[in-house]
């Protein structure tokens, strides 16, 4: 019977790692709705062309809109296993309709691992990335330094500091996270469905406990 897991977590909790740690053991697809929007949008798809008339706009892709790319997604034979859903639902309507749609594949939401992590230690992982201009490699000024600050160990490019990565919009990001999941992660928890995840552990022990949870579901 295909599972289907959706992973919760503020940015820098560490969700894309334990994701494809996840996708990979289970033989589960990782949907991810940021991936799933750009990829809609580069081929040009009905759905892309609908969602870019509002993004053009500036304003929020309406719900049936992500919805419709999500069921798409799921419909897809390399989904009959189940998929692990990152970044949809946001909300508790959306979290409604994905139950609705789950139905229709036979499958339901098995569990919601929510990757937790205080706001000073988010700051401190977002705000230490730098990226080098030529290839995007990912450096961390404490956890992964290069070896000439500045200097991508890689191809010598320089490296900076992206918006995304900055003080001010890394602090607001946290924020309008929390705002917008708080209610997501309470749905799920009265639905006995949301495990808590110490995300402050390192990589290998978030893993030891993100697959105890998965084992236990």
């Amino acid at each position: 019977m295909a599972r289907y897991y959706v992973l919760l977590g503020p940015p820098g909790a560490g969700k894309g790692t334990q994701a494809k740690i996840i996708a990979d053991k289970y033989e589960l697809v990782h949907v991810s709705s940021g991936d799933l929007f750009r990829d809609n949008l580069k081929r040009q798809t009905e759905l892309g062309k609908l969602a870019q008339t509002y993004m053009s706009k500036g304003e929020l892709v309406p719900d049936d809109v992500t919805i419709a790319m999500i069921r798409e997604r799921l419909s897809r034979p390399d989904c009959q296993n189940g998929a692990l859903l990152d970044g949809f639902p946001r909300t508790p309507a959306q979290a409604d309709a994905l139950a609705a749609m789950l139905k229709e594949f036979d499958g339901q939401v098995n569990l919601v691992p929510y990757i937790s992590v205080p706001e000073n230690l988010l700051i401190e992982r977002l705000c230490g990335r730098w990226t080098c201009r030529s290839n995007g490699h990912v450096f961390h000024e404490k956890y992964n330094p290069p070896q000439i600050a500045g200097v991508c160990d890689l191809d010598g490019s320089e490296l900076y500091q992206r918006d995304d990565d900055k003080s001010e919009t890394v602090m607001n990001r946290i924020k309008v996270y929390a705002a917008q999941t708080s209610p997501l992660i309470e749905y799920y928890r009265k639905q006995k469905l949301l495990a808590e995840i110490d995300g402050t552990k390192s990589i290998e022990d978030v893993t030891i406990d993100m697959l105890a949870a998965l084992e236990n579901a």
